[in-house]
């Protein structure tokens, strides 16, 4: 299995970045490799067409590459907005050859053009109100994820465990020792149920994030 680097902070995206215009191919090497989890991200929205993932994951990864190699920081964008609309018109190319597909309505499909004549997409507009809103929609494709393995990886004492631990679903916060006496259990008992739910939530989360790689 192949886990997804995590993303670069912003000073080292620059770094690379300014390392790439100078030739570095190792920075540029690095800004791919830590940019494949936001492929796996816009893949995941077309995993239940005709195409596997590995093969999406691939096409994908075709539009990061472009995406790394024509990006130009100068225009304000982030890197991550500008490669998610490059990854999902590659994949948008792959899948409108299928008919069945033709009339996918995306957030990266052009609906005009700037004053520099530049193609703009929804995602564009959007993130005109703030630059973090690619991120925000990441990180709340995660958090349902997070709630889809709860709901569908854990018994019920291991369920009640967590949410009471972290007060899911919007409930309060109790300590170990609250829940043990709630559950008339002893708090070494709660101990394990919690490190035991949040490994097999781990374990179904980073499914989403790998790619088994074929031998």
């Amino acid at each position: 299995m192949k886990t997804f680097l995590k993303p670069l902070s912003a000073g080292e995206e620059r770094d690379c970045l300014r390392n790439m215009r100078a030739g570095d191919t190792q920075a540029r090497d690095k800004l791919i490799e830590h940019n494949m989890r936001l492929v796996a991200h816009v893949v995941k929205k077309y995993q239940n067409t005709d195409y596997d993932m590995e093969d999406l994951l691939s096409v994908g990864t075709i539009g990061l590459i472009k995406a790394v190699n024509t990006f130009n920081a100068e225009r304000g964008s982030r890197l991550a907005t500008y490669a998610a609309k490059c990854v999902e018109n590659e994949i948008l190319m792959l899948l409108r050859a299928n008919k069945k597909y033709a009339r996918d309505v995306s957030l990266y499909d052009p609906i005009g053009v700037d004053k520099d004549g530049e193609t703009v997409s929804l995602v564009d507009v959007i993130e005109m109100e703030t630059t973090d809103t690619l991120d925000n929609m990441i990180l709340r494709q995660d958090i349902q994820e997070l709630y889809e393995a709860y709901r569908h990886c854990l018994k019920p004492n291991e369920q009640k465990v967590l949410r009471l631990r972290y007060g899911l679903f919007g409930g309060k916060e109790y300590t170990q020792r609250e829940i043990a006496q709630a559950m008339g259990i002893s708090r070494s008992y709660v101990s394990r149920i919690e490190k035991k739910a949040i490994e097999k939530i781990r374990a179904e989360f980073e499914k989403s994030v790998t790619v088994s790689s074929r031998r």
